[in-house]
């Protein structure tokens, strides 16, 4: 597909889980960096995680540190973000984002590529 695209959105109670998905899309080739980030109503688009190429480096916002956990499968062009006890202020749209290279990306939205359409996580309280 010509653009990334995320799943596994939804509603869920505070203190549940979500699993997020993102199939990279075609135009990603080679050695890629990839992120999660979410944005809520009126709100800046805000960091996440991110990982690197071979899925040995990752790095999270202070706000999740514990909770969530980036993971990927080269094989399947795929990114994962595993939440757990998830919290009110976790609601927004989540995003993936590619960027070429191997190492781990930054926090900045500026220095990626390609996002994807976005997922929509809502945690009520």
């Amino acid at each position: 597909q010509e653009q990334s695209v995320e799943s596994g959105g939804g509603l869920v109670q505070a203190g549940g889980s979500l699993r997020l998905s993102c199939a990279a899309s075609s135009r990603t080739a080679g050695i890629y960096r990839m992120g999660w980030f979410r944005q809520a109503p009126g709100l800046e688009r805000e960091f996440v995680a991110a990982i690197n190429w071979s899925g040995d480096s990752t790095m999270y916002a202070d706000s999740v540190k514990g909770r969530f956990t980036i993971s990927r499968d080269n094989a399947k062009n795929t990114m994962y973000l595993q939440m757990n006890s998830l919290k009110p202020e976790a609601t927004g749209v989540y995003y993936c984002a590619t960027a070429r290279g191997y190492g781990l990306g930054s926090r900045s939205p500026l220095t990626y590529d390609d996002w994807g359409q976005g997922t929509q996580v809502t945690v009520s309280s």
